[in-house]
């Protein structure tokens, strides 16, 4: 039988715990309430952690500031797509690395793998010329492409090759004494049996996505083009200056639904991530 753990120990550990998320969790705490509070009571010393005064202008003028409902939307139908792109590029690449058999295999995987040693700051430049080149400077395509085909795409297809490596061989034998072919295996039989993994890219893509700030302001040009971190930027007075009320209350709309999914997807986040180191 299992010992259960003492009272007071459990207490101590939830004890520990709270105290440990602290500074985790102060940060967003003070970028929502900062936002309901006047300019002059974000900067009061000492610091209040409740605004005496509420006040919800800041939300107001976010959208007369700037057309933010059009940027909030911009920047959750990319991410909606590269999440879903990423999804199935990374998830066949994946499969063919751990499952099929071709001549220079591992060295093509080698290959692919440096693509996460070389940062996007080095390749910017070279992709701006080759997309103005297209004509497809100040548009989304490439906030889209680049990200399925770069370095998030090449980290996805890693964590679906660790995956399928996993999966016992035993599976596809029986799927071909079923008839399926290579595809029919992969749909019916590995795909579903990955949806941790797939939880796990889907998340940390679509994060990566939602904050991208580099291309963003490399590639566009046309505010109501805009995605959210460069719109936040925005944000200023006449004279340059920080508006931090309404800074922060973009902010706070920003993130927030962010980690509302977090939270609810974490479990198939972790255990996706799990699963990924089973076999090399």
């Amino acid at each position: 039988m299992k010992r259960e753990t003492p009272v007071r120990l459990k207490t101590l550990l939830y004890g520990l715990l709270c105290v440990l998320c602290v500074p985790f969790v102060f940060p967003t705490w003070w970028m929502v309430t900062s936002s309901l509070k006047p300019v002059s009571e974000i900067f009061a010393f000492p610091p209040r952690l409740l605004p005496t005064d509420w006040d919800l202008s800041a939300y107001g003028q976010v959208f007369r500031l700037q057309p933010f409902a059009g940027q909030y939307l911009n920047s959750l139908y990319i991410a909606l797509i590269v999440t879903a792109g990423t999804m199935a590029v990374a998830a066949m690449a994946g499969y063919a690395f751990a499952r099929i058999r071709f001549p220079g295999q591992n060295v093509l995987f080698v290959v692919v793998l440096l693509g996460l040693l070389i940062p996007s700051e080095v390749t910017i430049v070279p992709l701006f010329q080759m997309f103005h080149g297209l004509g497809l400077t100040d548009t989304h395509w490439p906030l889209i492409l680049v990200p399925i085909l770069g370095a998030p795409g090449v980290l996805a297809t890693f964590i679906m090759r660790q995956f399928f490596v996993s999966l016992p061989g035993e599976l596809e034998e029986a799927a071909r004494v079923d008839g399926l072919g290579r595809f029919g295996t992969f749909y019916r039989v590995a795909l579903p049996l990955a949806r941790p993994a797939l939880g796990a890219v889907a998340i940390f893509t679509f994060l990566h996505s939602w904050n991208l700030y580099l291309e963003p302001i490399v590639y566009l040009s046309s505010p109501e083009k805009f995605t959210l971190p460069q719109a936040l930027t925005q944000f200023v007075d006449a004279y340059g200056g920080p508006m931090w009320n309404v800074q922060l209350a973009a902010a706070s709309m920003t993130a927030l639904p962010v980690l509302v999914v977090f939270v609810l997807a974490q479990r198939q986040f972790i255990e996706g991530l799990a699963h990924t180191g089973l076999k090399g």
